[in-house]
């Protein structure tokens, strides 16, 4: 049994693949995860793997942001564009595409070229084109991300670049009396237009979506009417970089 986890900021994510498909996948929060499972010596991190239910009998991949602080025990460790490209790869059965990946904190854009991962360019400086960033909006909205997630249509024009200063902007089209769907639409907007010159480096084929934003049908409804190119969700999006890593084992 191969074993794939991708340390993420906002979340863990694990999956076993047994050589023919998925035998479990299973997300942790990430602060709990370390809490419940880890315990750090000599700056190496001892998963309870025994307390998680799993075996990896050295067959284990290690990706995600915390694989440059963190050191698991036994694990190989590789880098998050190669986990997710081979994920995508696998997932899509497509060779030829541009790989979207919008996470928790950051956002990766990859050109695969038979197969491989041939370039890629990542915004990892701010959250205000992550996931983060739509929690944060759904917060102050008061909006369950699921429905946040539908709303496309009429978006209102959201100016402010940076994810904290995005929370008074959205304050004040709320007191202005905006609609709240509308307010919804905009933030979906703002992350795709975050990710357009990323996307713009790589033109060609189709777009495939991972991540846990890739959830977001209006986020990947928007790239679509917006660029042209078809959009390709991941049957598995949050788990992508998982099974990348176990598909490396």
């Amino acid at each position: 049994m191969a074993v794939g986890i991708d340390l993420g900021s906002r979340a863990v994510k694990l999956v076993e693949y047994d050589g023919a498909a998925i035998t479990r996948r299973q997300a942790f929060d990430t602060a709990a995860f370390y809490r419940d499972f880890g315990r750090l010596k000599d700056g190496t991190l001892e998963v309870d793997f025994a307390g998680i239910g799993i075996n990896p009998a050295g067959r284990l991949t290690v990706t995600g942001y915390g694989r440059n602080t963190i050191k698991v025990v036994g694990a190989k460790v590789v880098s998050e564009v190669k986990a997710h490209t081979v994920g995508a790869v696998r997932q899509s059965g497509l060779k030829d595409f541009t790989l979207l990946d919008i996470g928790g904190q950051d956002s990766k854009v990859m050109k695969v070229s038979g197969g491989a991962m041939e370039d890629f360019a990542m915004n990892d400086k701010c959250a205000a084109s992550s996931g983060r960033y739509i929690e944060n909006m759904a917060a102050i909205l008061a909006m369950p991300l699921d429905e946040l997630s539908r709303h496309f249509t009429n978006p209102v024009r959201l100016s402010a670049t940076c994810a904290i200063f995005g929370e008074s902007e959205i304050i004040q089209k709320v007191a202005e009396g905006v609609p709240a769907e509308e307010i919804a639409a905009g933030v979906n907007l703002t992350i795709v237009k975050r990710v357009l010159p990323m996307l713009a480096r790589y033109p060609d084929g189709p777009v495939v979506f991972s991540g846990g934003v890739a959830r977001n049908t209006a986020v990947a409804r928007l790239i679509q009417e917006t660029t042209g190119r078809k959009v390709v969700t991941l049957p598995e999006p949050t788990f992508n970089g998982a099974l990348g890593c176990a598909l490396l084992s």
